[in-house]
């Protein structure tokens, strides 16, 4: 899969009620997995064992699951329910109806513990054929080539300020983006309603704040 090296074929199908039974699962979230997946396959195991890399200080391993869908679209609180239950960092491969997406979380150590993670947020691509995801085995450490995809399917959006701007930074950045977006959007909507023209133009001037905070990320 995505042209990987043989040396790190896995292809080992995982029962998706691993990732629910015996879990303190919601209902909504087993029904998500009934209804939505129809077959994971463990498909590629990235680390120094299976190719010729050195570790990283803070990834081990990367695993490729490749995610046969029953509808085009995937709950993503799917996708972090089985990436909080595998202690490595994973880039999903979605499949539906012949047609292919890659995700990936930025997924961090939570606490001092190496083996729990957090995911901050997910990255995806477009629907396109298998031979199209802009997705490459790209790094001389576990740490460069883990960051890569990230940035290889995460596109425009982590665009580096520097090219010293490391991937935590680059993904805060986003995160900074995304809430001045929201910021902005909600404070558009006040103005809309506000019948007083001073606070209007209060409102206004907060705004050109805002945006400017925006454009200069």
């Amino acid at each position: 899969m995505l042209g990987l090296p043989k040396s790190t074929e896995f292809n080992k199908r995982i029962p998706k009620q691993k990732f629910y039974d015996n879990l303190n699962v919601s209902p909504a979230l087993k029904r998500g997995f009934i209804d939505q997946i129809r077959i994971i396959y463990w498909a590629n195991k990235i680390a120094p064992s299976t190719v010729n890399l050195s570790e990283g200080k803070t990834v081990t391993e990367v695993e490729v699951f490749h995610v046969r869908l029953n509808q085009e679209t995937l709950d993503e609180n799917i996708l972090r329910q089985i990436d909080r239950e595998i202690p490595y960092h994973i880039l999903f491969v979605l499949e539906y109806n012949d047609r292919y997406k890659a995700v990936i979380g930025y997924k961090e150590a939570a606490g001092s513990g190496k083996a729990a993670f957090k995911v901050d947020r997910y990255y995806q691509t477009d629907w396109l054929p298998e031979n199209e995801l802009p997705v490459q085995l790209d790094g001389l450490n576990m740490d460069a080539v883990y960051g890569n995809f990230v940035r290889q399917i995460a596109g425009n959006i982590l665009q580096t300020a520097t090219p010293q701007e490391s991937l935590k930074e680059s993904v805060e950045r986003d995160d900074r983006r995304e809430e001045l977006k929201k910021e902005i959007t909600k404070l558009q909507a006040k103005i809309r309603k506000e019948k007083q023209l001073n606070r209007q133009m209060e409102m206004n001037a907060e705004l050109k704040k805002l945006k400017g905070k925006l454009e200069g990320l």
